[in-house]
């Protein structure tokens, strides 16, 4: 499926698995619109985050959202030891430099998630700015869950950070229950937020459904 420049518009949205070949950059730049103030510290300057991200994608850990022939929205997860970002300890090291990169290395540890026997890991929704306001983020929560059972989780973890309400209130109209918060003010001059907050979602079998 290639995917164009035009404008998202109000056409139907079309969900679907995987990043669509082609579509890697835009996928890159929608998730570094939404997350890069929280990892902007550790692969700033954006010029290479961008690239990076890009180039170490696992394509098939993220359901995407696609309106006018433009990728407007996905959802990232970890299931089977990989993530919707990669990219290993020598790429860091090779974008930037040993001294960068052993710092960026350290900062990116904080942010690690493993999930637990039966469980699913959202690494959260990044939507257009244009695209905003249409049930996008709910469509891809929805598929994220369908993907979810038919692997045989029992539940999807998530993280919200305590400067990014409107996530959390979306999270919480499409079923997740915070279930504890980590205090860390030690971190928020550093990364801008003083506490993150874990939320559950219990998933059900029948909510796999066929593509």
């Amino acid at each position: 499926m290639g995917l164009d420049e035009t404008d998202p518009g109000t056409g139907p949205v079309t969900v679907r698995r995987g990043v669509p070949v082609g579509a890697e950059r835009r996928a890159a730049e929608l998730y570094w619109d939404a997350f890069g103030r929280k990892l902007g510290p550790a692969l700033n300057p954006p010029g290479k985050a961008v690239p990076f991200i890009a180039a170490h994608l696992n394509a098939d850990r993220a359901v995407c959202a696609v309106s006018g022939g433009r990728l407007v929205g996905l959802a990232g997860y970890q299931l089977g030891g990989r993530a919707l970002t990669g990219g290993s300890a020598s790429a860091v090291l090779r974008t930037y430099g040993c001294l960068g990169g052993l710092y960026r290395l350290l900062l990116l540890a904080l942010f690690e998630r493993r999930p637990t026997p039966g469980q699913l890991v959202m690494d959260g929704i990044a939507v257009d700015p244009g695209a905003r306001g249409r049930g996008i983020g709910s469509l891809l929560i929805e598929e994220v869950t369908a993907v979810a059972a038919e692997e045989h989780c029992r539940q999807i973890r998530l993280d919200v950070i305590d400067t990014n309400p409107r996530a959390r209130a979306l999270y919480e109209r499409r079923g997740f229950t915070a279930v504890r918060t980590e205090h860390t003010p030690y971190l928020r001059g550093l990364l801008g937020f003083g506490a993150v907050t874990t939320m559950h979602r219990p998933v059900e079998a029948d909510e796999s459904r066929g593509r």
